[in-house]
């Protein structure tokens, strides 16, 4: 467990219970979608805290960043792709110098 894992735990958590406590009786179609995605945020910390590989799925960088382009865990993935930002970079970045790009 890292401290940045349960910095984000406690962020979603406060984010949706702020939303939560500022709802009228009858929320709106908006509101309801903030409480739901900050809701989302804190199940997703909070699985990282135990996982074994983390939220990244990556063995050499557990508590890495997600990588926003590939960060939901339904979307399938390029070939050798993973969740991991640092992994991923490295292979756009080898993949462009192989293309001649810099």
């Amino acid at each position: 467990m890292s401290y940045a894992d349960l910095r984000e735990l406690r962020s979603a958590l406060t984010t949706a219970s702020d939303i939560a406590f500022s709802l009228d009786a009858a929320p709106s179609g908006p509101e309801t979608e903030l409480l739901t995605d900050a809701l989302r945020r804190a199940l997703a910390a909070a699985g990282s805290l135990t996982a074994e590989h983390g939220s990244t799925g990556c063995p050499e960088h557990p508590r890495g960043a997600v990588d926003p382009l590939y960060g939901d865990p339904d979307d399938p993935l390029p070939p050798g792709y993973g969740r991991c930002l640092l992994c991923n970079d490295r292979r756009r970045r080898a993949g462009a110098q192989r293309r001649g790009w810099r």
